[in-house]
């Protein structure tokens, strides 16, 4: 094994105060899922003020359709994380740098076919969504330009990744609020400014993109410590890596697709309800991601905290850190969703004026924020199981109750009562019986010495 050096060891999370090393790693997380929602956001709130309800309902449906593209990308990236992470906890130096450039080499490739799949299938995937007729032209040329920006979302993530996985938030924080911001002024200029269609919105989001990927790699292979450094010249396939790498990572890259399709199903039964509602709940959902940010941050925070230490062989310590992570998370996940439970409808009135689009969105809101405390819960023990090498429960988990009882519950549902509300009840519903599952699997199973074994 390779000796600690003093520029390593501050990234560490197998020493030092547990509470502090999971604030201090989880917060940069906060404020860079803060930028990245806000990132996010700038499209709807700029279309919809400048662009009207019709170019709103365009870039709101998008969500779930760039989440079903990229999802199952971004979670092999996860898999690499955790691979890198166990290596760095046990100060193995040779296969964190093996790990590390096949996952670049992976990334590429990725990047490239999705780019060619997101461009060729965008319109075919709106048609079959049901999306309405007088939004599908804007939403056509808003994703098609979108994807063609792909290899800029997964190589930003594959770094992140790698950055994560040693410890290092703050890095990816600072490079996220650069091309937060110029997104912003970039979707001002092209369509707040210069008047241009939603296709510009699309186009500023990939530049920003760009530029927040390339500052990562500018990191990786000038500024960062030597034991995880990127040189160009050593990106390549390890096959007998990438097959840990995928092994970990194909169980969250499954179901990333598999929640992303089964609320794909979700988008295609609200389209029915018309323009408003699709632009009502497509408001909403960006709303929504500011929610998510104390669960996300926490769940990547715990995954890279039991990943670290179940390298280093420090199982109690690991315990101790998910029973602090999930607490943190769940209480502020749900106050969160208090706050948007009483503040909805002006939160909505800053995306679109329009009475019926403030009124579906305050609808969903209403019907699901209470309850983000379980949402917050299941994630959580996702990222313990998954920083633990366990990703096939969670997988199989999400698989049973996020996909097939969420377009179940909703098919049956909503042919015996047509209301939008019956939609909106699939995720508290789906979110308290994964939290049931979830719970009792912590509880009863030996997840942290199951690690121990080969």
């Amino acid at each position: 094994m390779t000796a600690v050096n003093t520029s390593a060891k501050t990234t560490l999370m197998t020493e030092g105060p547990i509470w502090k090393k999971i604030i201090a790693f989880a917060f940069p997380l906060f404020l860079g899922n803060l930028f990245q929602q806000l990132y996010n956001t700038a499209d709807s709130l700029i279309v919809g003020n400048f662009l009207g309800s019709n170019a709103l309902a365009a870039v709101s449906s998008s969500g779930n359709l760039i989440f079903l593209m990229v999802g199952f990308f971004n979670g092999i990236a996860m898999g690499a994380g955790v691979v890198i992470a166990r290596y760095y906890g046990a100060r193995e130096i040779k296969e964190v740098k093996k790990a590390v450039h096949a996952m670049i080499a992976f990334g590429l490739a990725a990047g490239i076919l999705l780019t060619i799949a997101g461009t060729l299938l965008t319109s075919r995937i709106l048609i079959w969504m049901g999306t309405p007729a007088d939004v599908l032209p804007e939403s056509t040329v808003y994703f098609r330009i979108y994807f063609m920006g792909s290899l800029s979302f997964v190589m930003y993530n594959v770094f992140v990744g790698i950055l994560q996985s040693v410890g290092d938030s703050r890095h990816p924080l600072i490079y996220l609020i650069v091309s937060s911001l110029i997104n912003i002024l970039l979707d001002l200029l092209f369509v707040g400014v210069l008047g241009f269609g939603v296709g510009a919105a699309a186009l500023a989001t990939i530049l920003s993109q760009f530029i927040s990927a390339l500052l990562c790699l500018f990191r990786l292979v000038y500024k960062s410590p030597e034991d995880y450094r990127v040189s160009i010249r050593m990106i390549r396939f390890d096959l007998p890596m990438l097959r840990q790498i995928i092994s970990n990572g194909l169980p969250a890259g499954f179901q990333n697709s598999i929640i992303a399709f089964a609320n794909v199903i979700v988008q295609s039964n609200i389209n029915k309800f018309g323009k408003m509602a699709v632009a009502g709940c497509g408001a909403y959902s960006k709303i929504e991601g500011f929610g998510f940010l104390p669960i996300t941050c926490f769940a990547l925070a715990l995954t890279t905290f039991i990943s670290q230490n179940l390298g280093a062989k420090q199982y109690d310590r690991a315990k101790k850190g998910a029973r602090f992570g999930l607490l943190c998370s769940v209480v502020m996940a749900e106050l969160v969703g208090v706050f948007i439970y009483f503040t909805i409808p002006v939160l909505i009135f800053a995306f679109n004026r329009t009475p019926e689009v403030i009124a579906y969105g305050t609808a969903q809101a209403r019907t699901v924020t209470l309850f983000y405390c379980l949402l917050a819960f299941s994630h959580c023990i996702a990222g313990i199981l998954r920083g633990a090498g366990k990703a096939t429960v969670p997988m199989l988990t999400m698989l049973c109750f996020w996909c097939i009882v969420r377009v179940t519950y909703i098919t049956l549902a909503v042919h015996f009562i047509p209301s939008i509300r019956v939609i909106f009840w699939a995720y508290p519903l789906t979110w308290s019986l994964s939290s049931i599952v979830f719970l009792i699997y912590f509880l009863k199973a030996d997840w942290v010495h199951g690690f121990e074994k080969p």
